[in-house]
Formats: C-alpha cells, sequence, structure tokens
C-alpha cells in the first residue's frame, strides 16, 4: 500500500464523484412506500352458499373446504368461522414458502372438492398482500342526480378514466344504486286471465335473446344470419307477448306496471354526513405509491372539469400524505442527527480540514448505500430510511476513529508530511477497522432466523444496516484519506504543530487502582437489569400516530338496515362535534377489506386534522366514550389504518386474544362470556368483544308435499313464487350503454311485507287460481345461530380486545392471572394466547436466540482477531452489560420492550464491541516498551477523544429519533432510545470497568514483553 492514496487520488476522486452522482441518481429512482414491498403468507377464501343455515353450511361447505385445504404443503395454521351462507377460511402458509405455487395449490384441491359442495357455492381465493387494500378513497356526491345516475356515472366515467394512471390494479365503486327493470306483477289481473308467475317467466326468456341461425353464401360473399329477438328499451319490455290464446293478446304491461327503480341491496354508504359514493383505488404490488398518488392527484384534478355539474369528488383518505410525512421525518431526523454529529466532532477536533473531512464522507457513504439499496430493489420506506438514522451513529464512529486517528499522527509527527503520515494512520488503524466493522456486522447476520411479521420488516431493516455499514467500511478505508489529501493544500503539506504527547488522565489511575468501583458498578448493572426487566413494559411492533382512525361497529344481531343507519346517524352527530376530525366515511353492509359483512355491520374511517392538540388515542378514547354512554347497543371497535391492514394480513387485528378449545359450542359460548367479562374488569383493556357474532333470526317455510303434490305445484315453484314477493326473481336483462340490467318479477309492495303478509301469501296454482300458502306450508320463526369459528379443524370461542393506554405484556400477565383464579374449564377444554400476543413471544424467543448468536459472532471475531480467550470474554462481557443501560433508558422513559427495542439491545453489543477493539489494540502496542499499569492508562487516554466523540456523535445523531417528532418516527423511537441508553453506559464500561479487567488479565506481564497470547 505505499503511496497508494498519492498514487490513486486522482482515480479515486473521480469514483466518489461517480458514487455521489450516481447515489442522487438512485435517490431519484428509488421507490417510495410505508412499508418494504412484502407477500403475507396468507391466502383467504371465502364461500358463498346462498342462506343456509349455519350447521348445514359447516357441514356442506366449510369441513370439505378445510379438509381439502389442510392437504397443501407448507400450511402453518387454518383457521375459518361459518356463517349463515357464507364462510370465510384464512390458511396461513409458512413465510419460506412460495405463496403463489400455495395459491395455485389451494385453487387445485378446492377444484377436487368442488363436486362435493352445493351447486350453488360461489368461491373466491385471494392472497392477502397490503395491494388488495386501498391506498386513497375519494367520495362522490351530488344534489341533482339519482342514485342510478350516480352509479352509472362512476361505474362509466369515473372508474374508466381513473384507471389509466399508470400504477392502478383496481378502481373499486361503493354506493348508489344498480338500475333494474321491475315488472311489478298484478296478482288479480293475472289470476282473472289465468296467468301464472311462471308463464311471465317462460314469456321473457322466449321472447329477449339473440341466437345465430347458420350463414348465408351468395355473390362472393358470406352472411351470418342472425336472429335478434333482444329487448332493448322500456318500451320493448312493456310490449312483450305473455300469452296470446287466439282471442286476446296480453303483454307484460296488461298484468304489470312495468318501470326503472333501484336494485335492492342491504349497504350503506355514507361521506360527511351525506349519501355519497365511495371510490377506492387499488395499487399495483410493485407500484411507487408517492408517485401514483401524484399522478392521481392530477388526473382527480383534469377529471372534475368534465364532471356534469353538480357532482364533486373530493379524497378522504390519501395514504401517500402520511408516507411523505413519515419518511420526511425519518429523514429530518437522519440530517438533523448527521448536522449536531458534525458540530461535535467540530468541537473535539477542533480543526476545520478534519471536520470537513467527515462532512463529505458521511454524504459519500449514504449515497452508495442508496446506490446498493437500488441495485437490491429496495424501495424508500419507513424500514429502510431508519436503518440509515439509526446506523448513522456507527457511520459517524467509523468516520471520526479513522479522521482522529490521522489528525493524532498530525500531532505526534508534525515534522512528516500529510501525504506519508495518512498511509501511517491508516496502515496503523487498518486491523481494529476491520477486526471493529466485522463485529458489528455479525450481529446483524442472525437476524436471518426471525420469522413472521416482524421479521419480513425487521430484517429488511437490519438487511440495510448491513449494506449501510459495508459502504461506511469501504468508504473510510479508502474514501476518507483521498477526502483529507483533497482538502489539504499545496501549503499545507506538513502540520505546523509542536510535537504532541498523549496527557495521560490522572483520573485513570485513580479507578485503576481502585478495582472495587468497577466491580461495584457491574454489580449495580447486573442489579439493575434484574430489577428493571420484570417492571419493563413490553409489546410487540412499535405503535405510530397516523392521524386516521377506524371505527368498526355491529348493531344487535337481525337489526334492519334502517334502524342501524339511525343509530349511526347519532354516532355521526358525536364524530362532527370532536374538532380533530377533518372528514370521515361509512360503510354498512360492507367493509373495507375482504370479509364477511353482514347489514348490521360496518366501519368508518375517520381521517383527523394535521395541526391537533390530542393524539390518535386521546381522540379515540373520547370517541369510544360518547359512543358507548349515548349508543350502548352498539359493539364498537376502535384501531388505525395502517395498523388494523397488518391485523388482517396477520393472525388478528386486535392485539388481546384468547381462544378457547373444545367441542360443544353452546359451553364454548358460555365461557367466552365469562371470559370476556373476566378481561372487562382488567384495567387497561378497551372494546372487549366475546365473540359470539349471531346471525340475524330466520323465518322457516316448510313445504306440505301431499298438499304441493294436490294441486300440482312442486316446492321449487312454491320457493320461486315466495321469493317473486320478498326479493323478486330475475327474469332476463336488457343490454345498454356497456351495462346488463336485469329484468326483475316482483310482487307490489314486496319491499314491506311483514311475516303476517308473508303467511296470507296467495299462492298461483297451475291454473292460475289463488291460494293461501298458509295452507301449503308450516311457517315458523327462528332466533340467529352463532358464527362458528375454527383453527385447525377444532371448534374455538375467540375473545378479543384492544389495549387502552397500556402495555401488552402486563395487561396479558394480569388476564391470565384472573382467569387462572375465575375461569374453571371443564375436561376437554384448554385456553391458548393469541394475537399480536403471540406474535410478540414467538418474536421475543427468536430475539433472544438472535441475541445469544450475535454474542457468540462478537466473541468469535475478537478471538480470531486477537487469539486470546480471556480478551476476547472480558470485551464480550463489558458489550453485553451495555445492555443493561438499555434497560434503564427503556424504563425511565416509559418505553415498551418491543421488536425495536430489542434490535437496539443487540445492536449496542456489537457497538461496545467495535470500541473496546480499538482499545485493546493501543494497550498490546503500548505493552511492549510500558508497564500494564502505563499501558492501560495510555491507551485509555489515547481513545478518550475518539470514544467521547463517537459516543456524544451517535447519542446527538439519534436524539431526533429518540424524541419520536413527525409521524412515522414513533416506528423506530424504541430502538434509538435503547441503542441511546447503551451508548451512555458504554462510556464507565469502556473508561472504567475494561482498564480494569485489563490490569487483572495482564498483571503478570511486564514492560517490554509481548502480551501473551492463548491458542
Amino acid at each position: 500500500m505505499k503511496n497508494f492514496f498519492v498514487s490513486y487520488k486522482s482515480p479515486l476522486s473521480v469514483v466518489l464523484a461517480l458514487i455521489i452522482a450516481g447515489g442522487m441518481f438512485a435517490y431519484s429512482k428509488l421507490q417510495t412506500a410505508l412499508f418494504p414491498e412484502i407477500t403475507f403468507p396468507k391466502i383467504k377464501i371465502i364461500a358463498d352458499a346462498g342462506l343456509q343455515p349455519v350447521d348445514k353450511m359447516m357441514v356442506t361447505v366449510t369441513k370439505p373446504l378445510e379438509n381439502a385445504i389442510k392437504q397443501i404443503p407448507d400450511l402453518q395454521l387454518i383457521r375459518s368461522t361459518t356463517s349463515k351462507g357464507s364462510c370465510e377460511i384464512s390458511a396461513y402458509i409458512d413465510w419460506n414458502a412460495n405463496i403463489d405455487l400455495s395459491l395455485q395449490r389451494i385453487q387445485a384441491k378446492i377444484a377436487d372438492v368442488k363436486n362435493q359442495l352445493p351447486p350453488e357455492a360461489q368461491i373466491t381465493v385471494e392472497k392477502m398482500n397490503p395491494s388488495i387494500l386501498p391506498v386513497m378513497g375519494y367520495t362522490v356526491e351530488s344534489h341533482n342526480k339519482s342514485p342510478i345516475e350516480m352509479k352509472m356515472l362512476a361505474d362509466y366515467t369515473i372508474k374508466p378514466f381513473l384507471s389509466q394512471v399508470a400504477g392502478v390494479s383496481e378502481v373499486r365503486v361503493s354506493g348508489g344504486r344498480t338500475k333494474e327493470y321491475w315488472l311489478e306483477l298484478n296478482v288479480q289481473k293475472m289470476s282473472t286471465l289465468g296467468i301464472t308467475p311462471e308463464m311471465v317467466s317462460n314469456a321473457l326468456a322466449q321472447a329477449n335473446f339473440i341466437k345465430s341461425n347458420g350463414y348465408l353464401s351468395e355473390y362472393k360473399y358470406m352472411y351470418l344470419t342472425v336472429t335478434d329477438a333482444t329487448v332493448k328499451t322500456l318500451d320493448d319490455l312493456k310490449q312483450v307477448v305473455i300469452r296470446n290464446d287466439g282471442k286476446r293478446i296480453v303483454t307484460a304491461q296488461d298484468i304489470a306496471e312495468v318501470r326503472v327503480n333501484e336494485n335492492l341491496e342491504f349497504t350503506k354508504i355514507n361521506a360527511n354526513g351525506k349519501d355519497a359514493l365511495l371510490i377506492a383505488i387499488i395499487k399495483q404490488p410493485n407500484a411507487n405509491l408517492v408517485q401514483l398518488s401524484s399522478d392521481m392527484e392530477l388526473k382527480v384534478a383534469a377529471l372534475r372539469q368534465t364532471l356534469p355539474k353538480g357532482v364533486t369528488i373530493q379524497p378522504y383518505y390519501i395514504q401517500a400524505d402520511f408516507v411523505n410525512d413519515s419518511v420526511r421525518s425519518v429523514s429530518d431526523s437522519l440530517w438533523i442527527g448527521l448536522a449536531l454529529a458534525i458540530i461535535v466532532a467540530v468541537i473535539f477536533l477542533r480543526s476545520l480540514k478534519a471536520s470537513a473531512t467527515i462532512l463529505i464522507t458521511i454524504p459519500v457513504t449514504l449515497t452508495l448505500t442508496l446506490i446498493v439499496l437500488y441495485i437490491l430493489g429496495y424501495t424508500l420506506n419507513i424500514m429502510t430510511l431508519g436503518a440509515l438514522a439509526a446506523a448513522i451513529g456507527l457511520i459517524i464512529d467509523d468516520a471520526i476513529v479513522v479522521v482522529e486517528q490521522i489528525h493524532r499522527t498530525h500531532e505526534e509527527h508534525p515534522e512528516e508530511p500529510t501525504t506519508s503520515l495518512i498511509q501511517k494512520a491508516i496502515k496503523y488503524l487498518f486491523p481494529a477497522m476491520v477486526g471493529s466493522s466485522v463485529s458489528t456486522i455479525v450481529i446483524f447476520i442472525p437476524f436471518i432466523l426471525m420469522s413472521g411479521v416482524a421479521g419480513a420488516y425487521f430484517k429488511v431493516m437490519t438487511s440495510t444496516m448491513i449494506i449501510t455499514l459495508l459502504c461506511s467500511f469501504f468508504v473510510t478505508w479508502i474514501g476518507l484519506p483521498v477526502i483529507y489529501l483533497l482538502l489539504t493544500g499545496k501549503s499545507d503539506k506538513r502540520f505546523h504543530a509542536k510535537s504532541h504527547e498523549v496527557k495521560k488522565q490522572k483520573w485513570v489511575s485513580f479507578f485503576l487502582m481502585r478495582p472495587v468501583i468497577s466491580l461495584a458498578f457491574v454489580l449495580v448493572l447486573i442489579f439493575s437489569v434484574v430489577f428493571i426487566l420484570p417492571r419493563l413494559q413490553t409489546g410487540f411492533l412499535p405503535e405510530m400516530d397516523e392521524g386516521s382512525i377506524v371505527l368498526d361497529y355491529t348493531s344487535p344481531p337481525g337489526t334492519s338496515l334502517q334502524e342501524t343507519d339511525r343509530m349511526l346517524r347519532e354516532v355521526e352527530k358525536i364524530i362532527q362535534k370532536i374538532p380533530e376530525v377533518a372528514a370521515y366515511s361509512r360503510r354498512t353492509g360492507t367493509q373495507m377489506g375482504f370479509f364477511i359483512t353482514e347489514p348490521n355491520r360496518g366501519d368508518y374511517l375517520i381521517q383527523l386534522k394535521k395541526s391537533r392538540n390530542r393524539s390518535t388515542d386521546e381522540v379515540t378514547s373520547d370517541i369510544r366514550q360518547r359512543i358507548e354512554s349515548t349508543q350502548p347497543a352498539l359493539r364498537v371497535d376502535f384501531g388505525q389504518v395502517i395498523g388494523d391492514m397488518l391485523g388482517d394480513l396477520m393472525t388478528s387485528v386486535q392485539p388481546v386474544e384468547v381462544k378457547i378449545f373444545g367441542a360443544d359450542r353452546q359451553k364454548l359460548q358460555e365461557l367466552s362470556r365469562q371470559v370476556a367479562q373476566v378481561i372487562s374488569d382488567v384495567k387497561g383493556t378497551a372494546d372487549v368483544f366475546d365473540g359470539i357474532v349471531i346471525a340475524g333470526p330466520s323465518i322457516s317455510i316448510a313445504p306440505d308435499y301431499s298438499k304441493l303434490a294436490q294441486f300440482g305445484i312442486t316446492p321449487a315453484n312454491l320457493q320461486a313464487q315466495i321469493q317473486t314477493s320478498l326479493e323478486g326473481n330475475v327474469a332476463g336483462s336488457i343490454l345498454e350503454k356497456e351495462q346488463l340490467s336485469v329484468v326483475r318479477m316482483v310482487y307490489p309492495n314486496n319491499r314491506k311485507t311483514s311475516v303476517k303478509d308473508l303467511s296470507n301469501l296467495q299462492v298461483f296454482l297451475p291454473d292460475g287460481r289463488l291460494y293461501p300458502m298458509s295452507a301449503l306450508a308450516k311457517i315458523t320463526i327462528k332466533s340467529g345461530d352463532a358464527e362458528i369459528e375454527r383453527e385447525d379443524l377444532q371448534s374455538m370461542g375467540v375473545v378479543t380486545a384492544r389495549l387502552d393506554n397500556a402495555d401488552l405484556g402486563t395487561v396479558i400477565k394480569q388476564i391470565q392471572q384472573q382467569i387462572d383464579e375465575k375461569i374453571a374449564l371443564p375436561v376437554g377444554y384448554h385456553i391458548a394466547y393469541g394475537g399480536a400476543y403471540a406474535e410478540q413471544q414467538q418474536s421475543f424467543h427468536e430475539l433472544l436466540i438472535i441475541l445469544l448468536s450475535s454474542c457468540l459472532l462478537v466473541f468469535g471475531v475478537i478471538l480470531f482477531l486477537f487469539r486470546d480467550v480471556k480478551v476476547a470474554l472480558t470485551i464480550l462481557l463489558i458489550s453485553v452489560l451495555g445492555i443493561a443501560g438499555s434497560y434503564i433508558a427503556l424504563f425511565f422513559t416509559n418505553t415498551a420492550l418491543n421488536v425495536g427495542s430489542y434490535t437496539g439491545l443487540i445492536m449496542i453489543v456489537g457497538i461496545i464491541g467495535e470500541n473496546a477493539i480499538f482499545t485493546f489494540l493501543q494497550f498490546k502496542e503500548a505493552m511492549l516498551t510500558q508497564s500494564v499499569d502505563d499501558a492501560v492508562v495510555y491507551a485509555v487516554s489515547t481513545r478518550l477523544r475518539p470514544k467521547l466523540m463517537t459516543a456524544f456523535g451517535a447519542i446527538i445523531a439519534l436524539l431526533p429519533l429518540a424524541m419520536g417528532i413527525g409521524a412515522g418516527a414513533q416506528l423506530h423511537q424504541p430502538l434509538a432510545i435503547a441503542v441511546i441508553g447503551g451508548f451512555i453506559i458504554a462510556l464507565p464500561l469502556l473508561l472504567i470497568v475494561l482498564p480494569s479487567a485489563l490490569r487483572l488479565i495482564y498483571r503478570n506481564s511486564g514492560p517490554g514483553k509481548p502480551v501473551p497470547e492463548q491458542s
């Protein structure tokens, strides 16, 4: 490496310039997202089989599907919910499996059992990932257009227009009403004329068709002949001949009122208290969310110019706004931290050139990192940016160590030129640079062991850190000396100063001669861990204040849509009085995700103002309290949009989930109610739900087969007539303007039919006479059945709850204690805890293994570097003790120990190990000419300035992140607090405890003797 930096200064300068230019290009091309693009290993199957009772649905649909899906490879868990006429099955696949192959396997297995299912069963299979959920939402309102006109406008104008934006997967329209043609049958006229509903249906089928008759050839041309008997208009429909007996022609308008009508839907869509349509934008999996949002904003602006007068379109949810705010706040934390760290370097080095070198080196490192991230296909998201922000302290550490060594070499050899001093400083530091960098990098390698949603996201973060640290090593090793040379002018070839000796710090000798202080400090740290750890709050993933609220609601089973809407109008009065609310939208009978949704269920999406005095949690508590006090019949459940989306992709939305397994469903319901009561009494819980979902009551109509046979009526014909009197029967369709509008036969006042009216219904006999249905069938009213929950083919009751100003670990401990004391489980029943708690326990178990693996890897690196077991064990012990500082910081800031803060604990082991390597290298060299005590004092005194610089620089760099200012910053706040706490404790460990340990290990070594090595 003789004169390497001088010889290659020019080409390396060009390389550095190219790195900066390439990094800027990569930054402009990197896609921006909230989270990394990860496909969750969850596949959801929804089967719809009409209105079958729950028990029959379980036997005929759910069980055959479960048994088929259970056979596919890599299946981890299967859960199902069976309701009246529908079932929802979630298949959880191994994270390492190919989700697309698993999807194909499930579809193939379902195809195999399709013949065993009811013929009317409709099955939908979806791969669950964030891209199936809306990223943007718009409300469309009008004061002068009917719901039918609005629906047609949305389907045939707005939807195609917005679908043109690149990156859009689907434009989903909710609300409005679909156009239908109704034949409202006149029962008395039909009976007089001897016409039955079946005749009307057959007449419409025979009249409304288009068929080919074959080809005709003439004069070199071939013609396709087509009989077009389609009904094209309302007038055509009125003129359809129902019967012609030679005496009289009876048309549709003779026996029915033929008109255009709205379809019958059990959904209600509302925006800001007014009926509206909702337009949800679903993005392609790999689309750039921020770019898509920007393009959509321009497209919507263009759409406004083409919409009819009186129609408005306004956004009610734009996920990109939160993403931009999150990315901006994390980026701001990164740059503010960097600027503060540079100030620390200036204060300590008191050299403009040295500080400028650090100032240039760090952007070069960051731009090189961006290039690598771009090549590997990463996105700029909250995890990758968080990794860069968290790694700033380590980048600064690398740069400061090298610059400080060059600066110190200058001070010690002022007569030598800069060119040779740089070579000497790098050559001296290189072994320690390699060892320290490797010891920091290896701590992140075991994160490949982490699974689940935490592993999916935090592996992206740790991979980014590894990339950043590798880039930092190469830039500080090769690039930093070149930058230093470039900043050295021709008149600055020599360092104009007197020879500088390292000032021995007397306080080092003070602590060195009193090892009992070091021992006492170590014991205090051990005691603090033992004392604090059981009292530390625990959680799963760090939470973010998104500024939006999802309010899921359920009215009592069987509540009509009108009554549910009435209750929700009262809820909206409450929402409108909350000053922090900017806008809201409401869905009744449908929800944002891919779910079974009854007409008495739905959700609100409430968007809060950006400038507000209360947090989202505080606003949520206020709304919850007001709703529960004024609308006790409504069951409500609160969350945040992105948190709920992640919950939908995992096993449970709620953090608290208690599963009771057993055979008897009635007993499970009884136990679920008892457990729900216990959880409700635990402080820190909210939105407790016993999991018992009752489908609405039903009316059973059992035909009298002998009576039906006597009058020549089949059960199918009876059912068709009953359906005509209620929902109506589809008897054909009319094609107009790219839309098929159904033709529906109904009886007058079908939407107002009561139970008594149903009993008095007149049924048409084959000759057209009317006969009361009460004489042909038995009518009974049945109460609703409860939905059936199953996991891995076993029935269970599921009790859920959310947290209210409490941490997950504390609440679960109290719940477990109370359930053990108050719930007596029968033989054959057992309880398991799921939700975020199960994910937390799995993640903590894996993180403990990762921590131990990281410690062993650090130990291996140090042992390989110094070949001394005692030294390696000592440095490892010092590094592990640094975790106590993280625990103390978390405890005093009331921060939970979660996946983020646990990652910070693991980082501290590598950081302290890295610093200890430099100290021991200095001590080992000093031992060649000095006594043990002098060598220790010299090593600590020499490394004092870089240690203080790196510690203060890293702490100040992480401070903006630790304060959690801005959207999204809360995700990395626990990690930053844990690392800062570890850095603070690292100083006395490295400056006091480590010297005492080295003195103890090498007390028998003398000056001039080489440090003994152990093989």
